[in-house]
Order: structure tokens, then C-alpha cells, then sequence
């Protein structure tokens, strides 16, 4: 079995923080909130890594 590759949701466009104490992780792409990483949730739910990573746009000065 190969390595899957960590997904860092806090680098992705889609990832968001809670106001809901029990539940602190979100992802917009999924529409779910979670306790753990989405990406952790998608993997153990799916067997697969999070396909929808999208790389937070660069602030520009």
C-alpha cells in the first residue's frame, strides 16, 4: 500500500473556522464541520485524500 500524502487544510481555500466549539474545522467545499482536519475526515470516510485542495490565494502588497 503506498503512502497517501497529507493534505494541510489550513493551506486550502476551502477550510474555515467555527464558531461551534465541539465542532472547530470546516470545509466549504464539503459543506461538513468536523473536530479534526477535513482532510482527516474525507480520508478515514473515503480511502482517499481530499481531491478539492485548493491553495489559498497569495496576499499581494
Amino acid at each position: 500500500m503506498s503512502e497517501t500524502k497529507r493534505i494541510d487544510c489550513m493551506k486550502c481555500r476551502h477550510f474555515y473556522i467555527t464558531w461551534d466549539p465541539k465542532f472547530p474545522n470546516g470545509c466549504k467545499a464539503f459543506g461538513f464541520k468536523t473536530q479534526s482536519l477535513p482532510s482527516r475526515d474525507v480520508l478515514a470516510s473515503s480511502g482517499k485524500p481530499c481531491l478539492t485542495f485548493e491553495a489559498k490565494a497569495k496576499a499581494g502588497r
